[in-house]
């Protein structure tokens, strides 16, 4: 388990880094390897992101009554899904299939840390940032989540899919897959992060259990005390950086993302070859 400190450095960044299109999960890998701590692993990383998720929770909470306090009230009056926000909400778990499904199918490797090698890591990370560039570059922006349909969601879904493999980034392929159907951009990243909740509270909350209870009594005081931690740092920080991101891409392209993400990628690859990180 991490130290408390690292808990809380862990945390920021996975605050940070979530809802900006630059993959948290890299993040989680690279940031201990420079600082030569233990790499936290799948599981603490999907606990953590659980912080985040309540952010979006919090700095959503009116749409998300509204949204699915309407499905509710649909599905239990026997209605169809008459209203726009029945419809999203209806989206949104129809868009969440995909990444459940190829979760549990490549559960294995991803938990053994096949896909956390750096080099591999280093390069999503450049090809993500260049397909971002260019769908921005063929970006039309002229549709709303209003918008939506089935066709939209299957890709957006299955390329939510992707965000499993740490360089990916899920913020980052969502907003990719959107711009390229045409949404304002603004509008693709709402959509990412209300449809990033369903599947990271289901393998957050499993992974949380797991954690804790894999520890022999004794020692889950400060397994639970070092997740708490992690995940008030990533609440916070990632409250933050939904603001910051949702205002940001009001009026600005995500070039700074990819030339960031593109940086990030050479410095991480030049350091793996000359034995600095590993």
């Amino acid at each position: 388990m991490e130290p408390f400190y690292q808990s809380i450095i862990l945390g920021i960044v996975q605050g940070i880094t979530e809802f900006l299109p630059i993959s948290s999960t890299a993040h989680l890998r690279i940031v201990p390897a420079i600082f030569h701590w233990h790499d936290p692993g799948t599981a603490f990383s999907a606990v953590i992101q659980l912080g985040t998720m309540f952010s979006v929770i919090i700095y959503f909470k009116n749409d998300l009554i509204k949204m699915y306090g309407a499905f509710y009230s649909d599905l239990t009056k026997y209605k169809k899904l008459v209203s726009n926000d029945s419809k999203v909400v209806f989206w949104i778990l129809l868009g969440t299939i995909p990444i459940c499904v190829f979760g549990i199918i490549f559960k294995d490797p991803i938990e053994k840390g096949l896909v956390r090698n750096l080099n591999i890591i280093a390069f999503y990370l450049i090809f993500f940032g260049l397909m971002l560039f260019i769908s921005e570059l063929l970006a039309k922006q002229k549709r709303d989540i209003k918008d939506i349909n089935i066709l939209d969601i299957l890709l957006i879904g299955l390329s939510q899919s992707f965000a499993l493999i740490p360089g990916v980034s899920r913020s980052g392929v969502t907003l990719f897959s959107g711009l390229l159907l045409g949404f304002k951009r603004s509008d693709a990243a709402r959509f990412s992060f209300l449809l990033s909740v369903p599947a990271v509270l289901l393998s957050g909350l499993l992974e949380l259990y797991t954690s804790v209870f894999s520890f022999q009594s004794g020692a889950n005081d400060i397994v639970i005390l070092n997740l708490a931690v992690g995940i008030l740092a990533a609440f916070i920080a990632g409250y933050l950086s939904i603001d910051f991101l949702l205002k940001f891409l009001v009026n600005n392209k995500s070039h700074i993302f990819v030339l960031y993400r593109v940086i990030l990628g050479a410095a991480i690859i030049y350091l793996n070859l000359i034995g600095m990180i590993h």
